[in-house]
């Protein structure tokens, strides 16, 4: 069977002499099977993007291990896999050759969800945040997962491009696993069916989106 699991990992930012360490993953462990639909609530700070960050492979923990035995997304929207000297058009044959894919049938499904216009063939350096977030779902769209990392990503862009994302992440591959990590509780609440609050460096899981929600209010 296809998983996911996360074994103690631990994770510290170092500051300056003065602020000393901010340890924000303080023994993580977490397995997630072939179409769980993973919800994540945390404050600001509490260590969301730094743990979808480490299960998708862009930075390291400090301790622990990871099991990948599925096919794992990069966060959803996180631009910093591009090559701002290239093209949008020139990043996505980069990116497809990378994961192995072919990239020709893809050109016009990425120009559609993206929406970059003539941009699509400018460097990336050139666009705007949101245009860099709205390639880098749109390429996500394309190259097909087991696993999506999904944080905060519906809040980039108009209704329009919001509606398409969730039509992309939570109907068309509704039989996915994903991991949503967010301090909204709206898209957690209705897409999710394992509930989880990351508080103080710890991962807790609760029976219902009900009780996950009612300790994160507490906090």
């Amino acid at each position: 069977m296809k998983y996911l699991e996360l074994i103690d990992i631990h994770k510290t930012y170092s500051f300056s002499h003065k602020r000393g360490h901010n340890k924000v993953l303080n023994g993580i462990s977490l397995k997630i099977n072939y179409g769980d639909k993973v919800g994540i609530l945390g404050l600001n700070g509490a260590g969301k993007s730094t743990l979808v960050k480490i299960i998708g492979g862009i930075i390291k923990p400090d301790r622990g291990e990871i099991i990948r035995n599925m096919s794992i997304s990069w966060p959803i929207a996180f631009t910093g896999g591009f090559q701002g000297s290239l093209t949008g058009f020139d990043n996505l044959r980069f990116i497809c050759r990378v994961y192995g894919v072919s990239w020709e049938d893809k050109v016009e499904r990425v120009q559609e969800i993206a929406e970059l216009g003539d941009y699509f063939y400018e460097p990336v350096k050139s666009y705007s945040s949101g245009m860099r977030a709205r390639l880098a779902f749109a390429l996500s769209a394309v190259i097909e997962f087991d696993c999506y990392l999904i944080d905060e990503v519906i809040a980039v862009g108009d209704q329009r491009f919001k509606e398409r994302c969730i039509g992309e992440l939570f109907y068309k591959r509704q039989d996915r696993s994903y991991i949503i990590v967010s301090h909204q509780p709206s898209y957690i609440k209705e897409y999710c069916n394992r509930f989880f609050v990351l508080s103080k460096g710890k991962l807790i899981e609760f029976e219902n989106f009900n009780d996950a929600w009612s300790y994160y209010s507490s906090q």
